[in-house]
């Protein structure tokens, strides 16, 4: 099914405002203006975004409704926001900055681990042919699986469960998008990956192998046929991965 246009986006955005609380009712977040909107693109394109697709996206999908209502006038501002579950929404130009390592093309099969929101998931969606999430919080899948659909994104499915205990009938994935920091890729997602394809994670500063240090910051791996390559993108602090599938929340 192809991916929503902006008007489309911006037609369902009126439908999914009440779930701003896991479907609790709320006040509604304030809409932001095209002047907000062209503020933000701009400030993202001063920053070295230069994907015209990728800030198109980034400009129709109406952030105030990932955010918890009380931060919704924070929303368009280049800050961290936190959610629910102890979670972070990281700040748009980090976003903006991993969907350009990513290297989407339209035909791309994409596996996150960690919806959170489902803020990058629906940039995912909306650059992507497909893309399956891994939430290890109910209530966060539930949500963000709700405001997609809400946005008219089908193309993405939110799943509650364990994004490091892949199952095989998961299928290979053309990108792997792994939004909390590890240092070691598991088999699993190795294997899921499809020749060519490149996985994006953060990892904590350490010292590996034959005493090589690696910083704190986000990580590239393309596979080649000659093996697997690692490069350093940019540096950062990102909260560590915790896996398994949370039973409470």
């Amino acid at each position: 099914m192809p991916n929503p246009s902006h008007d489309e986006a911006s037609a369902g955005q009126a439908t999914v405002l009440p779930l701003l609380n896991a479907g609790l009712d709320a006040p509604q977040p304030p809409v932001a203006g095209d002047q907000q909107r062209m503020a933000f693109v701009l400030s993202l394109r001063e920053r070295g975004i230069s994907d015209v697709e990728l800030l198109r996206a980034m400009e129709t999908i109406p952030r105030e409704i990932f955010v918890p209502h009380h931060f919704a006038d924070l929303a368009w501002r280049d800050i961290a926001l936190p959610i629910a579950c102890g979670q972070t929404m990281l700040q748009p130009f980090a976003v903006a900055r991993t969907m350009a390592a990513l290297e989407i093309e339209p035909h791309h099969r994409i596996l996150e681990i960690g919806a959170g929101s489902g803020y990058a998931t629906a940039i995912l969606a909306r650059l992507a042919r497909e893309v399956v999430s891994f939430e290890r919080f109910r209530s966060l899948a539930r949500t963000a699986q709700l405001r997609l659909e809400s946005l008219g994104f089908h193309n993405a499915n939110v799943r509650w469960a364990d994004g490091f205990d892949l199952p095989a009938e998961a299928g290979s994935f053309d990108r792997i998008l792994i939004d909390a920091a590890i240092n070691l890729i598991p088999r699993a997602l190795l294997a899921a990956l499809a020749p060519g394809g490149l996985i994006i994670y953060p990892r904590k500063a350490g010292t590996e192998g034959q005493g090589q240090t690696f910083p704190d910051g986000l990580y590239s791996m393309r596979r080649t046929p000659a093996g697997q390559t690692v490069d350093f993108l940019f540096g950062g602090r990102y909260t560590a991965s915790i896996p398994g599938r949370s039973s409470s929340l």
